[in-house]
């Protein structure tokens, strides 16, 4: 399910770190990766050959720390706005996955700072894995999915399971946010299709169903169980008519997946579907 994997490096941050995670993953370790790093553009000549020159070893440093597979890798090394030229590579190539670091900030802030991942995100239909400049990565062993029986959610889960298929003494955490009343365990129902889901792919998931805002409730759970790895469906609601443009209502509103960008202390992938 993951084939091809672009990384935007930007020479600071843990991204280059969490790819290093996910290439552990028996499941991940044939894909293509590219590494991407941007220049942006100079008013003079002069500067212009200073940032090509540091950009160019950016993309060496990584290809040297990442140490994998020579064929399975490819630098790429581009001029223009990070967050459009992050979106075109990620069509260029076909990504699978986008790997991006993220400085956490809240949406007003992303506006203002004119923040990469948060525009790429609302700007990208591509799967999403945002590490924050403060977490600490770690291998990945124990991957929590936020159920709510959406098909993104359900997409997410098959992509858990992806994951999950070859790591010894994997876990796998099914948690369902209900603004209601909490059914336990299999009984709820939407949990109930995401484990039998599990079960039939050899894995036997732990199921948390509890009340109250699903963005805090979603990190708490991931914090109190030690998760490596959030898993979140964000579906894509705009319409095609939209595509390039970012979206400033759901910036500035109440967006679950943005929530859980910011306050979640793991990495969160965040897989898209169109809605």
């Amino acid at each position: 399910m993951l084939e091809k994997i672009l990384l935007a490096d930007s020479g600071t941050g843990h991204s280059e770190e969490m790819l290093k995670a996910l290439m552990d993953l028996p499941s991940i370790q044939k894909a293509a990766v590219t590494v991407l790093h941007v220049v942006s553009p100079q008013v003079s000549a002069e500067t212009m050959t200073s940032k090509w020159e540091e950009g160019g070893k950016v993309l060496a440093t990584a290809i040297q720390s990442l140490q994998l597979d020579p064929t399975k890798v490819s630098a790429i090394l581009r001029q223009g706005d990070p967050k459009d030229v992050v979106c075109q590579v990620a069509e260029e190539i076909d990504a699978d996955l986008i790997i991006m670091g993220s400085r956490g900030l809240k949406r007003l802030q992303s506006i203002l700072s004119n923040s990469v991942s948060q525009y790429v995100f609302q700007l990208s239909s591509r799967p999403m894995l945002l590490v924050k400049d403060d977490i600490y990565v770690k291998k990945i062993n124990r991957i929590m999915v936020a159920v709510d029986g959406s098909e993104a959610a359900k997409q997410c889960l098959q992509l858990a399971l992806f994951l999950l298929r070859d790591i010894k003494g994997g876990q796998l955490i099914l948690a369902h946010v209900d603004k209601g009343a909490a059914t336990p365990g299999e009984k709820d129902p939407v949990l109930a299709e995401a484990i039998a889901e599990a079960k039939k792919q050899g894995i036997q998931p732990r199921a948390i169903s509890t009340t109250g805002k699903p963005g805090e409730e979603i990190c708490r759970i991931a914090e109190e169980n030690n998760v490596d790895l959030l898993m979140l469906g964000s579906p894509d609601r705009r319409p095609s008519i939209a595509k390039s443009f970012v979206d400033l209502d759901r910036l500035l509103g109440s967006s679950l997946s943005d929530y859980v960008r910011v306050n979640a202390n793991c990495p969160v992938l965040l897989a898209r579907t169109v809605g």
